[in-house]
This record gives structure tokens, sequence and C-alpha cells, in this order.
């Protein structure tokens, strides 16, 4: 029988507020057997920015990462909230290390084709280095990687951190029974942006097609349910969407993420 390897990825306003983050980390160092965290942190990216007189720059909901931006970035998810996490966590009892993708060159990614819109230093998964995963798993590590990465020539690049959460669930979906967790300040995926009640209980590729034909997906979900569709295609046991409550089972809202073959 597989270990059991959990992959959670934090976004929203989790990180923004200390207490909500705090509160998480606390029961993210509860849950037992072996865990990988992956989190952004482009809120406080943008206001230590806007404090250093640097203007960042959006397409569709996406930040374009300019050479000044990727330096703030690298401070914010490399420096200040990687090692918040990280030193919470140990002080928890939880051993973590706090990594980015280009630690041991464990996440290598290439800069994304400037057309048809140019992101800047934005790179997308191209390798991942698994025997050092299964390394540190095994010598009982936890790790939280932010949303980081570098490429051949050791550029640094900023990288979307539900795709980095993904791409760790399936490339150890094989070795471990994985479960995949986004959590946000949302109960779930909601069919009424304006009703946080609406969650939508299980979603497959072909729900996703509809509500995307519907225009009920908002921009910042799209890549999450892709990253989400293609977890559970190749071999991730299970993959929730939902909040800190449902995480710590104080409520049972949440949606459910299946394979067509499932649905």
């Amino acid at each position: 029988m597989k270990d059991k390897l959990m992959v959670v990825k934090i976004g929203g306003n989790i990180i923004d507020h200390p207490t909500a983050l705090d509160n998480f980390l606390s029961e993210f160092a509860r849950k037992p057997g072996k865990k990988i965290l992956v989190h952004g942190g482009g809120k406080i990216a943008t206001e230590i920015s806007k404090k250093l007189g640097i203007v960042s720059q959006f397409v569709e909901g996406r930040r374009v990462t300019s050479a000044e931006e990727l330096e703030v970035v690298t401070m914010v998810y490399g420096g200040l909230l990687s090692k918040k996490i990280s030193a919470k966590l140990n002080a928890l009892g939880c051993k973590t290390l706090g990594l980015s993708g280009a630690d041991a060159g464990i996440l290598t990614a290439e800069k994304r084709s400037p057309t048809p819109v140019d992101y800047g230093f934005v790179g997308d998964i191209q390798t991942i280095q698994k025997q050092h995963l299964l390394d540190l798993l095994n010598s009982d590590f936890n790790l939280a990687f932010c949303a980081l990465t570098g490429d051949n020539a050791g550029q640094l690049l900023n990288t979307n951190a539900d795709t980095i959460a993904a791409s760790l669930a399936i490339a150890l979906a094989n070795h471990f029974e994985v479960d995949l967790y986004y959590i946000f300040e949302k109960k779930g995926v909601l069919e009424r942006l304006a009703d946080e009640n609406s969650v939508i209980p299980v979603i497959d590729k072909g729900t996703f097609e509809n509500l995307k034909a519907e225009g009920k997906i908002h921009t910042g979900m799209l890549p999450k349910l892709s990253n989400a569709l293609e977890a559970v295609e190749k071999g991730v046991k299970k993959v929730v969407i939902s909040d800190p409550a449902f995480f710590a089972e104080d409520h049972p809202y949440c949606t459910i993420i299946k394979s067509k073959a499932d649905a």
C-alpha cells in the first residue's frame, strides 16, 4: 500500500491576513502524514511594489512580471513569506523546508512566449526532479514551495502556484496516494459569485466546459480548474477546492474534481 501524501495550495485572503495564515498553518501542522504546501503571495507583492514606486500590471487578472516586479516577487515569495511559513511550521513541530522550484533544480521552467500576451518573466514548468522530492519526503521533511522556478540558464521566473501544486501532485502520484487541495477564501467553486453558498459540489471535464461556455467561471478560477482536472486525469486520487474551515473539518462544503471516467 502506498503512503499518503497531501499537497495543499493556499491563496487568496489566507496569505494576506496574518491571523488567517497562522490559523491555517496550525491546522496544516496537525494533519498526519507527508505534506507539501504551495503558496503565492501576489497581493503582498503588489502592496510592496506600490511602496517602492513600481506599478503592477495585469492582463485579464494575471500579473505581468517585469524585471523590477520579479525582484519584488522573489523577495516576497522566496523571502518574507517562505521563511515566515517555514518558521511557523517548524515551531509547531512540523519539520518543513521552505523552497523555491529553483532550489536543487527541482522545478525547471521555460519563459513563456511573448505572443499572444507578453507576461514578462513568467515560466511554464518543463521538468521536475522527482528523485529530489522523494529523497526529502522519505527523510521526513515536509516541503513548502513558493511560486518561483528557474530556467536552464539560471533565470528566476514567476510561476503559477496552482500549476506548481498540480505538477508536484502528478509527479508523485505513482509513488504516493496523493490528495490535492486548493484552499482559498471561498467554500468551493461558486455557480453565482454573489451567493457564497452556491457551491458546485462536483465538477468534471464536461461540467467545466459548460460553465466556461456560460461565463460562470471567472478568470482566476480557469487555470485552477484546468490544473485540477489534469491532476485527476493523471493519477491524483482526490482534488478538492474549498476554504480553511473545510480543511479544519468545520463544515462539509467543497467542490470535488472528478475525471470523466469517475463522473
